[in-house]
C-alpha cells in the first residue's frame, strides 16, 4: 500500500511551506493520491519516491533559478521528477527526446552556451535551478490526468511562498500554464521574471514573444539574461552547458 505524507517533503521545504499541511487543500490532495497510487500504481510516472525530486536536489537556500513545467513526461521511461530532464541515456537523436529539450537545445546553442550533451538537467537542480512542474504526477498516456487531484494548491503556496522569502530570483515562464502563476510571483520584490512561448513543438514560434525566433536564428534569451542577472546580484552564474556557459561574461577578469 501506497502512502503520501508531510514527511515525504523534505524538512527545509516543509517549513517554507508553514501551516499548509493542516490545510483542507493538503487532506485532499493526500487522499486524492493515495487513491490513485492504491489502484494504478504501476501507471503513475514517476514513481512515488520521485514526487519531489526537484525539492530534494535543490533546496530554498540554494534556488537562484525556477523553471516552471506543467506535468510530468507521460511516455514511458522519461519522467524523473524534474521538469523538463530526462534519463541521459536517451539519445538526443532518438524519437523519445521530446521537442521541448530539442528547443531548449536550440536556444542554449544560439546564445553561445553550446549543445546539451543529453536530456538529464540534474546538473541545473544541483546548481541551484529549480525544475518544477506544477502537477507532480501523472497517468502514464495520460497527460495533464493529475491536474485535478490537488497537486495546485500546493504548488502555488510553494511558488507564493519561495518568491515571498528570496529576493532576486529568476522565473522562467515558458507557455501560458506557466504564466498563469504570474500573480504569485508579482506578489514579491525583485523577482526577474522572463516569459515566452512554451519551448515544445512548434508552439515555440507561435507568440509575441516565441522561445525561439521563426526561422530558428535566435532565441528568447532567457539562458544569458539569468546569467547576467546573477552576476548582477552578486551571484555564481549557472553552468548551463559545460564550461561554455561563461563564454562572453568574462567574469574571472582581473584587468591588466
Amino acid at each position: 500500500m501506497h502512502s503520501l505524507s508531510a514527511d515525504d517533503i523534505p524538512e527545509d521545504w516543509h517549513a517554507l511551506l508553514g501551516d499548509y499541511f493542516e490545510s483542507d487543500e493538503w487532506q485532499t490532495l493526500q487522499t486524492n493520491l493515495r487513491a490513485e497510487l492504491n489502484n494504478n500504481a504501476e501507471d503513475i510516472r514517476p514513481e512515488p519516491q520521485n514526487f519531489f525530486k526537484a525539492l530534494a536536489l535543490t533546496p530554498p537556500i540554494k534556488v537562484k533559478v525556477v523553471i516552471l513545467g506543467q506535468d510530468p513526461y507521460h511516455f514511458p521511461g522519461l519522467a524523473q521528477g524534474l521538469a523538463f530532464s530526462i534519463p541521459s541515456n536517451i539519445p538526443t537523436n532518438s524519437r523519445q527526446f521530446p521537442s521541448s529539450l530539442r528547443n531548449i537545445s536550440k536556444a542554449l546553442t544560439l546564445e553561445g552556451f553550446g549543445t546539451l550533451p543529453s536530456g538529464d538537467l540534474h546538473a541545473w537542480a544541483e546548481q541551484g535551478v529549480l525544475l518544477l512542474n506544477t502537477a507532480l504526477s501523472v497517468n502514464l498516456g495520460e497527460a495533464g490526468s493529475h491536474t485535478n487531484l490537488g497537486w495546485k494548491s500546493l504548488i502555488d503556496r510553494l511558488i507564493s511562498a519561495l518568491a515571498l522569502q528570496k529576493p532576486h530570483l529568476v522565473w522562467m515562464l515558458w507557455g501560458s500554464h506557466a504564466q498563469s502563476k504570474l500573480p504569485l510571483i508579482e506578489a514579491a520584490p525583485n523577482q526577474l521574471i522572463l516569459q515566452s512561448s512554451h519551448p515544445s513543438g512548434l508552439g515555440v514560434y507561435k507568440t509575441d514573444r516565441p522561445f525561439l525566433e521563426p526561422g530558428g536564428m535566435a532565441s528568447c534569451g532567457h539562458f544569458t539574461k539569468a546569467n547576467e542577472w546573477l552576476i548582477k546580484q552578486g551571484l555564481e552564474p549557472i553552468i548551463w552547458v559545460g564550461r561554455n556557459n561563461l563564454m562572453g561574461l568574462d567574469l574571472f577578469s582581473t584587468g591588466d
